[in-house]
């Protein structure tokens, strides 16, 4: 039996040097030693940005690298041979390769074009504020670097639903295409919050859908990924992913793993959306990222005991990819909401030493963001997933009985028993129950954050120690592979 965790590969401030894939190749085995068992990669396709773009200002998605557009042939992180070769890597030790898609947009047009489009409420997309206007629009996509290699499909504005520029007068604004309807099954925000950025695509138009459906057929069979992480999910028909990855899965008889990326704090709209997709794809846990960021910020008032309210992991645990930061919510980003540092230790016991939810590490946070001088917790994290890889297993028990010092118990594996304790403020003591067979056994804190051992009692309790704003993990003492 294996705990997964998957890690996001990259951060947002990796420099343009074109080598995290040979990097990731190079990693591979490491990975798979410290308990990797799938890395999320980042966009591989080119980008308006050339070797500057991280991935999301998608141009050309056929382009892994291969062809001289937007300025290079590489992307930012190599050429399509050595995203292929890092894929290769990961899978000759037994770890999982999933793809980061972005079908939301495309930015960085070959050509403009006149349409006639209303201007809409930035507040409420689905109110027109202007009458019809006639604009020039960047939206013609004919990738003439690519030369009509593995697809001749041109983009023009009647794959879109709107954009938010006009050419002719230079001017930004919302604008909807005449004739068009933004996507209806998407997030209630502004009123439909179909349009995000560039070009917006429309997944209304049959001849996209079955072009993107051709795209993701040929990907597959170049990269061989076993998954994806969806881009801006809540910005997309939801339908359109419903049909995409059955219809993926069913072709392909592979599980096919996808985790969407619906960016919102509340959890009911993660709900209705994984109702909407009829539960064929994972969520990351936004609520449960605001609850450890608010709870690192809380001077040791936050309530500890209510941390998962109201969280994915709690209401639909099977469908739930825990995390605590990522490329977004690293400083300097949109949606920076960076848990602090003392906190990450508790944060990332709470998703790799528990039961439910599907934890993803942050690069960031193991390997340190040097842009924003962060510092690498990779000591950290290497004792956290050897916990979870040796002793993460087996019925739980939860001492949520205390606004800042809780903790839980599991079962364990053959290795024994694992008891977390933690503390958002003063620290303290738990009586906490582990069972009579490891009566008279001492326990120790293997993160080496409490010093005293504990003796467990003939009814198999123990007395744990945790400090102020820590986290303390025990397991038997005779089990020592430090």
């Amino acid at each position: 039996m294996e705990n997964g965790v998957m890690m996001q590969y990259f951060e947002w401030y990796l420099s343009n040097d074109s080598h995290l894939w040979k990097l990731l190749k190079k990693d591979a085995l490491h990975l798979k030693e410290i308990g990797i068992t799938a890395v999320w990669m980042p966009p591989a396709f080119k980008g308006i940005g050339g070797i500057n773009d991280v991935g999301y200002g998608v141009y050309d998605i056929y382009d892994l690298g291969e062809f001289d557009q937007k300025g290079t042939i590489h992307t930012k992180y190599g050429t399509k041979d050595e995203y292929i070769e890092a894929i290769e890597a990961l899978h000759r030790v037994g770890i999982q390769a999933y793809g980061d898609i972005v079908l939301n947009h495309k930015m960085g047009a070959d050509a403009t074009e006149i349409v006639k489009a209303y201007e809409v409420s930035q507040n409420n997309k689905n109110q027109i504020v202007s009458g019809e206007e006639t604009i020039e629009v960047p939206t013609v996509f004919t990738f003439p670097g690519r030369h009509g290699m593995y697809s001749d499909f041109t983009w023009d504005w009647t794959c879109f639903n709107g954009i938010d520029y006009d050419v002719m007068s230079k001017r930004h604004a919302t604008f909807l295409f005449k004739d068009k309807q933004w996507d209806r099954h998407v997030d209630i925000e502004n009123g439909n919050f179909d349009y995000l950025m560039g070009a917006d695509i429309d997944f209304s138009n049959s001849h996209v859908v079955a072009e993107l459906e051709d795209w993701a057929q040929w990907y597959l069979n170049t990269t061989q990924l076993d998954g994806f992480r969806l881009d801006a999910v809540k910005h997309i028909d939801a339908y359109f992913y419903k049909d995409w990855i059955r219809e993926l899965r069913q072709h392909y008889q592979k599980e096919l793993f996808a985790v969407g990326e619906y960016w919102h704090g509340d959890v009911s709209r993660l709900l209705n959306y994984l109702n909407q997709v009829e539960g064929e794809i994972s969520l990351f846990d936004v609520p449960l990222h605001y609850h450890f960021y608010e709870a690192s910020y809380g001077n040791g008032q936050y309530d500890m005991s209510q941390i998962f309210n109201g969280t994915l992991v709690q209401l639909a645990p099977n469908r739930a990819v825990t995390f605590v930061d990522n490329h977004d919510t690293q400083p300097s980003q949109g949606l920076q909401s960076w848990v602090a540092d003392w906190f990450k230790p508790l944060a990332y016991a709470f998703i790799l030493l528990r039961k439910d939810g599907y934890p993803c590490l942050f690069y960031g946070d193991y390997y340190g963001i040097e842009y924003s001088h962060i510092s690498a917790k990779r000591d950290l994290l290497d004792k956290l997933l050897y916990l979870r890889k040796k002793y993460a297993f087996g019925e739980q028990k939860d001492y949520f009985d205390d606004n800042s010092i809780i903790g839980w118990v599991r079962a364990g594996s053959q290795k024994g028993a694992l008891v977390c304790l933690m503390s958002d403020s003063v620290g303290g003591e738990k009586v906490m129950n582990i069972g009579k067979k490891y009566s008279g056994h001492n326990f120790y804190d293997y993160l080496g954050n409490y010093c005293d051992d504990i003796i467990i009692d003939e009814n198999g309790n123990g007395l744990f120690a945790v400090h102020g704003g820590s986290v303390s993990v025990y397991i038997m003492k005779e089990e020592n592979n430090g």
